[in-house]
């Protein structure tokens, strides 16, 4: 199995210290960077706790695998093997960052992108003598609750470089998909579709936004999480999607505007659990204890489909 014995993740934000807590159990020495002690002290938080949630899934351990925290960018790449970035989705900015990644790390380190969407040949672009050792590796979130991560090559993406990435992936036990170039990359993609249509119908008055959530978590959402969506297609029967299909395709939502039903709260600075209101409302109190209720959750859920492919 390919393993990166050290690794950079540049910038730390939501994700980072989810994503450096699987790697140091990977057998990973793993440096965690940001602009500011203070970005660091959060991000260590977010490490521990990360550590909690794995030790209760009992997730394997390898020897080896540690965390430390820098503000120095050369400092955290100059001998990495892999550097993961995970700084926010503006293009120019990644642009700037890989370009300084490039001058400090060493030139047979892999260089992976976790943008949730940005064309990793965008990315590349500016970068051609490194291009082909630049390639997406998007986490989900929460990374060390969620193991999934999709591996994204660009159009100049080495192939061995892929080969490498997905082989060091599957080591530490999570499951990589390979995918072609689309925006927003294929989980966004569907997740978005599906919002969309949820949003409409919530908009429209068919179903409130609370019955929504139940019909959903308890309907599509505990059915997807055992059977595929084409697995499921095959339990149906293709004639019965065919048929169900030629009429109900027409009259599913094509809105390419994001629903009013989210810009108007938006305007209002009603943007979720980060402003104790969204489309539901929220205290502190509860804030704090959804986030330990869905952890909690996610991690029976995983225990229960451990082995599933």
């Amino acid at each position: 199995m390919e393993t990166f014995k050290k690794v950079a993740i540049i910038g730390t934000g939501t994700m980072g210290p989810g994503m450096g807590a699987v790697l140091e159990r990977a057998g990973s020495k793993t440096l965690l960077y940001d602009i500011s002690a203070e970005a660091l002290e959060k991000a260590a938080v977010g490490v521990d706790m990360a550590r909690g949630v794995l030790d209760r899934l009992a997730a394997p351990s390898v020897e080896g695998g540690s965390i430390e925290f820098s503000t120095s960018l050369e400092a955290a790449v100059s001998d990495a093997d892999l550097v993961i970035e995970a700084i926010p989705e503006k293009i120019d900015l990644k642009h700037t960052v890989f370009s300084q990644i490039i001058a400090a790390a060493p030139e047979s380190a892999v260089l992976a992108s976790n943008t949730s969407g940005i064309p990793i040949t965008k990315i590349a672009a500016p970068l051609p003598d490194s291009a082909e050792r630049i390639i997406g590796m998007h986490w989900s979130n929460p990374p060390h609750l969620i193991p999934l991560i999709e591996i994204v090559p660009g159009d100049q993406t080495s192939p061995e470089i892929t080969d490498r990435l997905v082989e060091f992936v599957k080591s530490f036990g999570y499951s990589p998909v390979i995918e072609g170039e689309v925006p927003g990359f294929v989980e966004n993609r569907i997740l978005y579709a599906i919002l969309r249509e949820c949003l409409e119908l919530v908009e429209r008055g068919i179903i409130s936004h609370a019955d929504m959530d139940t019909c959903v978590k308890w309907g599509i959402g505990y059915k997807l999480a055992v059977i595929g969506p084409l697995e499921l297609i095959d339990m149906a029967g293709l004639d019965i999607y065919e048929n169900v299909g030629s009429y109900l395709n027409r009259d599913l939502s094509t809105a390419s505007e994001v629903s009013s039903f989210i810009t108007e709260r938006t305007k209002n600075g009603r943007l979720g659990l980060k402003s104790l209101g969204g489309i539901y409302d929220y205290t502190a109190e509860e804030v704090a204890a959804k986030g330990a209720e869905r952890a909690g959750k996610l991690i029976a859920v995983r225990k229960a489909l451990v082995g599933d492919s």
